[in-house]
């Protein structure tokens, strides 16, 4: 007799995670390959977080922390909403999180219930909907394009069938860069107030931004669950640290399953993370060379075809309309690998309906790899 699968498992796969399989494989083989296909900086955490991680193996027992994490980080980040935002958030509402994924997870278990509806944008980044999926709460995806900058609106939400329970934005948003502005998270905020709506905001990019700055859900209301991380402006994506301010009618629920599911986050990396706080120029300066690459590749794309391509206000991720070269964006991005040795991720993985017609690229590598990608990519179209 056949045991029993959990239908929680069968969830689509992280397709970006096979392109990176992909990639790995033609490297192993001694091809070579531009990686664009990953949303992870091609830099190095900052010297001092360096230091202090080599100084906590030496001094430190390296136990479990409190399932919030230790204290002076608490600390630390709750000065950092001061610095950054203005903003007044208490220590104790901060919970450290291995990775913003852990924090997507008890997030979604303390807000939602089995059958709850949580809309989000199509595209977006698709480890919200298989989270979703997985604790059986039903994602609503939200169509969006350009002429919304891709993301959500009062509007329309409005035609959304049905109540809601929640809602998750991301700005700046992975796959297209694009931010939520003052007015528009505002008005966002308000909307879901009026009609109990849970929202929960994806801010793991802030601090990668380039016109203007982002703002915070939080500086609406206390109500929003934030996430963010360590990852992406930090550039620590392998330390698998990161953060949520949690609501006060949530911070029991959020605590215990976080005991119960995790225990405490990896306490090498908290007391590494300190350090990170003091080390914005230096970290400023990653964002300089995205900044140089993002505006190379949106002067350079378009000679490839590429002419429909998302503002990237932030991250560091352009999407690419490709209808016009083809209906099979994975297998587009196949042959793009094969014939060119430039790994890009096709929009299925954020986009389960029109995905089949977009691209994504990522341009947090080294300039000469992104310029490398274009002069081939251009050649390749040719």
């Amino acid at each position: 007799m056949a045991l029993k699968v959990a239908k929680r498992g069968s969830i689509p796969p992280f397709i970006v995670m096979d392109v990176m399989r992909a990639a790995s494989e033609r490297e192993a083989s001694g091809k070579d390959v531009i990686h664009m296909e990953v949303g992870q900086p091609g830099t190095s955490a900052p010297p001092p977080v360096l230091q202090a991680a080599h100084a906590a193996l030496d001094i430190d027992r390296l136990g479990y922390s409190l399932a919030f994490g230790i204290e002076p980080l608490r600390a630390r980040l709750s000065q950092h909403y001061q610095d950054f935002y203005g903003l007044d958030v208490e220590a104790r509402r901060i919970a450290i999180t291995t990775g913003s994924s852990c924090g997507f997870i008890v997030a979604f278990l303390s807000a939602f219930n089995a059958g709850d509806r949580v809309a989000l944008a199509n595209p977006g980044y698709p480890a919200y909907r298989n989270i979703l999926k997985a604790l059986d709460v039903e994602s609503v995806g939200i169509p969006v394009g350009p002429e919304s900058n891709f993301q959500p609106t009062p509007e329309i939400l409005d035609a959304i069938e049905g109540d809601l329970d929640g809602l998750i934005i991301a700005s700046p948003s992975n796959p297209t860069g694009t931010m939520i502005m003052h007015d528009e998270m505002k008005a966002l905020v308000e909307y879901c107030k009026a009609r109990g709506i849970r929202l929960i905001s994806d801010e793991i990019y802030h601090g990668i931004t380039y016109e203007k700055k982002a703002c915070s859900a939080l500086e609406f209301s206390d109500d929003a669950i934030v996430i963010n991380s360590f990852s992406k402006y930090f550039s620590m994506t392998g330390w698998r640290l990161g953060w949520m301010v949690v609501p006060e009618s949530l911070l029991r629920s959020v605590e215990c399953l976080s005991q119960n599911l995790f225990i405490s986050p990896p306490t090498l990396s908290q007391l590494a993370c300190v350090a990170a706080f003091d080390c914005k120029e230096h970290l400023d300066g990653y964002v300089a060379k995205y900044r140089l690459n993002r505006d190379l590749l949106i002067d350079l794309l378009p000679k490839a075809g590429f002419d429909k391509l998302s503002q990237a206000d932030g991250a560091f991720y352009l999407y690419a309309d490709v209808s016009h070269m083809t209906n099979d964006s994975e297998e587009f991005c196949r042959r793009c690998l094969a014939e060119t040795g430039v790994a890009i991720t096709p929009g299925v993985d954020f986009d389960p309906e029109r995905g089949n017609q977009f691209v994504r690229f990522s341009f947090a590598g080294p300039f000469e790899d992104m310029a490398e990608a274009a002069r081939r990519l251009i050649q390749w179209q040719r």
